[in-house]
C-alpha cells in the first residue's frame, strides 16, 4: 500500500484500514477458492454479501458504511492493476456499493458540553485535562489534529491555534475563545513544565499536551480521558472526541455562523461535508417548533 500513501496522501490510519480490508479480499479468495487475478464480479458482489451478513471471512455483519469503504479498497486495489497492465479488465467496474443510511452526527447540548469540561480539579493534571477538553471543544478539532499539536502552534496573545491534518498534509490557524487560552495557559505554566521533567533523559519533545511520563499524549490517551470525564457527567456512552467536533459545529450553526466559515474553522475540503451540520440545526429547530407552538403540539 505503499502506491496509495504516496500517491494518494492518505493517513496511517487510513493505510492501516486499507490493509485489513485487502486481507480480508485475499481470505475471501482463499475460501472461494478463485485467483484474485482471476475474479469475476459475481464473485466482488457475494464478497459483499458476506460482509454484510456476517459469514466468513467476516467477524460480524458489518454496516453499509463498512462495506462500502472495504468495496473502494477493493476497487482500488483492481484499478491499479489495470493501470500498471497487469489487468485488462476491472472486475469491481460495474459493482454497486450499497447505499448508506443518513446518518446525522451526534452532538450533545450546550449545557451539556459545559458540564464536561468544568469536571476537571484545579490540581496539575486536572489543569491539563481541563486545557485539553476546552481546545477539543474551543476549536473543533479533531482528536489526531490535538494530540498532533506542539506548544510552537499556540499562539495565546491572538489566541489561535494552527492545526495540522495529517489525513491531507495541511495546516490551517483556528482562533480559540479566551476561555480555552486562559486554560491552555494555566496548564503550560503550571503541569508542563513538571511533565516534561518526566521524560527520558535526553528526549527533548515540543509536544502540547504530555502524558504522566512526559511523553506525547497519544490518540488512545486523550480518548481514555474524555470518556473518564463524560461517564462522570452522566453522558455515557454519547460522548466521544468526535462529539465535541460534531457539537461545536452545530451550535456555530445554530448561533446563526455562516457555513461557509464553519467550513473553514473545521478544515473540510468541501463544503458538502460541512452541510450535513445544517440537517442537525434544521432537526431541532423543527424538534422546538413542535414542542412550542401552541398550534403544532400534539394533543
Amino acid at each position: 500500500m505503499v502506491h496509495s500513501q504516496i500517491e494518494r496522501g492518505l493517513s496511517d490510519n487510513t493505510i492501516s484500514s486499507y490493509r485489513r480490508d485487502l486481507g480480508r479480499w485475499r481470505e475471501f479468495c482463499g475460501l472461494a477458492g478463485v485467483d484474485a487475478g482471476r475474479v469475476a464480479p459475481e464473485q466482488v458482489t457475494e464478497y459483499l454479501a458476506r460482509l454484510r451478513s456476517g459469514r466468513p471471512p467476516a467477524r460480524r455483519a458489518y454496516r453499509p458504511a463498512t462495506v462500502a469503504r472495504m468495496l473502494v479498497t477493493v476497487r482500488v486495489f483492481y484499478r491499479w492493476l489495470v493501470r500498471e497492465g497487469q489487468l485488462s479488465v476491472d472486475p469491481t467496474a460495474k459493482v454497486g456499493a450499497p447505499k448508506r443510511p443518513l446518518s446525522l452526527p451526534k452532538a450533545i447540548a450546550v449545557e451539556q458540553v459545559v458540564k464536561l469540561i468544568e469536571l476537571p480539579s484545579e490540581a496539575p493534571m486536572g489543569r491539563r485535562d481541563s486545557a485539553i477538553l476546552e481546545t477539543l471543544y474551543g476549536a473543533g478539532l479533531r482528536i489526531s489534529e490535538l494530540v498532533s499539536l506542539d506548544v510552537d502552534d499556540l499562539d495565546l496573545e491572538e489566541g489561535s491555534v494552527l492545526v495540522r491534518t495529517p489525513k491531507r498534509g495541511k495546516a490551517r490557524r483556528v482562533p480559540l475563545g479566551r476561555i480555552a487560552c486562559t486554560a491552555v495557559g494555566a496548564y503550560l505554566t503550571i503541569t508542563r513544565p513538571d511533565l516534561a521533567t518526566r521524560a527520558p533523559a535526553g528526549a527533548s519533545s515540543g509536544a502540547l499536551w504530555l502524558n504522566a511520563r512526559g511523553g506525547r499524549l497519544t490518540r488512545q490517551g486523550a480518548w481514555k480521558l474524555l470518556k473518564g470525564y463524560a461517564r462522570v457527567a452522566g453522558l455515557g456512552e454519547a460522548v466521544s472526541p468526535h462529539t465535541l467536533r460534531h457539537s461545536f459545529a452545530t451550535h456555530m450553526l445554530d448561533a446563526g455562523a455562516d457555513i461557509r466559515v464553519v467550513q473553514e474553522l473545521l478544515g473540510h475540503a468541501s463544503l458538502t461535508t460541512t452541510q450535513i451540520y445544517t440537517l442537525v440545526s434544521q432537526s431541532r429547530l423543527r424538534e422546538v417548533y413542535l414542542t412550542s407552538h401552541p398550534r403544532a403540539r400534539n394533543h
